[in-house]
């Protein structure tokens, strides 16, 4: 049985890894160097040419070159990485901030297309579309019954911008069928969660990636937190994998005085590059704190390695995961890329903060696994460190190196050991297609509910809790709910607030019993 405990968040923590591996990485756009010719290079040439003209049965030969991309990209970093061409379009359309489309949330519902909920102000919600609509046919494309893969499924709902289709849709609430046209517009895809006052005088803000829009999205909330009374900020930064290390400078220098050091980067060839804080700056005063844990990387560390070595705030959680190489995608030619690793980066202090990885990328990204094990998720004096990589911050605080941020006010993963997977499980998809699920079998009796009368109606029952349950273990997955029935009612409750309500509603349940939360609150 402790077997099976041990096997989900693994797996839970292995695919918010694999956000680290893809969005976690530091942009420095420009061309690279072209590709010199040598005879081994020559002889994989020539060993492609020999398969495609003369070996004995059709081979694509572009999924051989593809693996061995792969599999010499293997022997660099965990962090050096191919993206093919089909790949790149998703890849590069998370990282620009939008998208053109109808603007839906949704997923297959017994192999139907079903509406999560249309994004506000989105194509679908100006047309009329609402939360629990099927879409059947998008023009004379079947979208039903075909198990249609989410790449498919997607090029039929985008397009161009201004362009226009007419999609076929079935209301079950009301049981009609009915034809609509909708004109493709652009969707934000946000990077800024949530800007929000948590009480009077202390903002919050949560990042999940830094894209193009980030810097952008919050200054906007950074703006309107202060003109709110905000004195003191929460800058979230929980289980980001990463992104565009300009976007970090840009808000660390929201919180920075002008000439303290933001970064420090070194290549091959010994070149260092410094980034300094400017005059602007429309936080440099009032108390900062930025919460970490295991999943928080790449850009996100700069920016809570920034705020730490130049004592501007407090970092609260958990140490982060690790990640100080600098990767720079060069396109190929061909529509693929590659994100090569070119330097290493290091904070104020002159600390790395990369965490080893000659043991392979299986073994680096299944960090969790020996964090757990260790009980470093659960104890701040289970954290190793090496007292050969010990550095100074800017008032003289002993910091260190070698593998991640760790934090100056240590908070344990909630719940026990063994209950270590729930908080993955409450965010995630699951948790939204239970919603979704449990809402489409009666609409009609939600939909006139006030906040406050929804909040009481499912506190005042177990049904959902139960469901739940059930639910999750006709996932197949195996984890003890019973120990943390509260929490998981509070994140179901926060799911049909979202759904039925908004993001804004979401978060005033979820943060509510946050532990790093109320670690923040109760130090003001």
């Amino acid at each position: 049985m402790r077997i099976k405990k041990l096997y989900l968040p693994i797996i839970l923590a292995t695919a918010l890894a694999v956000g680290v591996l893809i969005g976690g990485y530091l942009n420095f756009k420009g061309p690279g160097r072209g590709f010199t010719s040598n005879s081994n290079r020559s002889k994989l040439n020539k060993l492609i040419e020999l398969i495609e003209s003369e070996y004995v049965d059709d081979v694509n030969t572009d999924s051989i070159v593809d693996l061995t991309v792969n599999g010499i990209l293997e022997k660099l970093d965990p962090h050096s990485v191919y993206i093919a061409k089909g790949e790149m379009e998703q890849v590069s359309q998370s990282m620009k901030g939008d998208f053109v489309g109808i603007g839906v949330n949704f997923y297959m519902y017994n192999d139907t297309v079903a509406i999560i909920k249309p994004i506000e102000k989105g194509p679908s919600e100006a047309a009329g579309l609402k939360a629990g609509d099927r879409i059947l046919y998008a023009g004379k494309t079947k979208l039903f019954g075909r198990k249609l893969p989410s790449d498919s499924l997607f090029s039929k709902l985008k397009g161009e911008e201004g362009s226009k289709v007419q999609l076929t849709i079935y209301r079950k609430s009301e049981n009609k069928k009915f034809n609509v046209t909708i004109t493709r517009g652009v969707i934000p895809i946000k990077s800024v969660d949530i800007a929000t006052m948590l009480d009077k005088k202390t903002g919050y803000i949560k990042v999940n990636r830094f894209a193009e829009t980030t810097y952008k999205e919050f200054h906007n909330g950074l703006l309107g937190l202060k003109k709110q009374g905000a004195t003191e900020l929460i800058v979230d930064v929980r289980d980001n994998g990463g992104g565009y290390m300009e976007m970090a400078d840009e808000i660390a220098d929201e919180f920075l005085k002008n000439d303290e050091l933001i970064v420090k980067t070194k290549n091959k060839k010994g070149n260092i590059d410094k980034t300094y804080a400017t005059e602007a700056g429309n936080f440099e005063n009032g108390k900062v704190y930025v919460l970490i844990n295991e999943n928080t990387a790449s850009a996100s560390e700069i920016l809570a390695g920034a705020i730490q070595d130049n004592d501007r705030g407090i970092i609260v959680g958990r140490r982060s995961f690790g990640k100080g190489l600098v990767q720079k995608e060069i396109p190929l030619g061909d529509g693929s890329a590659v994100r090569l690793t070119v330097a290493r980066y290091y904070t104020p202090s002159g600390r790395s903060i990369q965490k080893p990885y000659n043991h392979g990328a299986e073994e680096y990204f299944n960090d969790f696994q020996k964090r757990f094990v260790s009980g470093e998720l659960f104890a701040a004096d289970s954290i190793k460190v090496a007292d050969s990589l010990k550095f100074k911050t800017k008032k003289g605080r002993i910091v260190y190196g070698g593998g991640g941020i760790i934090p100056d006010v240590f908070v344990p993963i909630e719940g026990s050991h063994g209950d270590e997977a729930l908080g993955m499980l409450m965010q995630s998809g699951l948790m939204s297609y239970f919603v979704f699920e449990q809402l489409d079998k009666d609409r009609k009796a939600f939909q006139n509910l006030t906040f406050p009368q929804l909040m009481q109606k499912l506190d005042e029952t177990d049904v959902y809790f139960k469901n739940f349950k059930s639910y999750i273990s006709k996932s197949g997955l195996v984890i003890n709910m019973d120990s943390q029935k509260s929490t998981v009612k509070r994140y179901i409750a926060a799911e049909f607030a979202r759904q039925l309500f908004d993001e804004g509603k979401y978060f005033e349940m979820v943060l509510k019993e946050d532990a790093m939360i109320k670690t923040v609150l109760k130090k003001e």
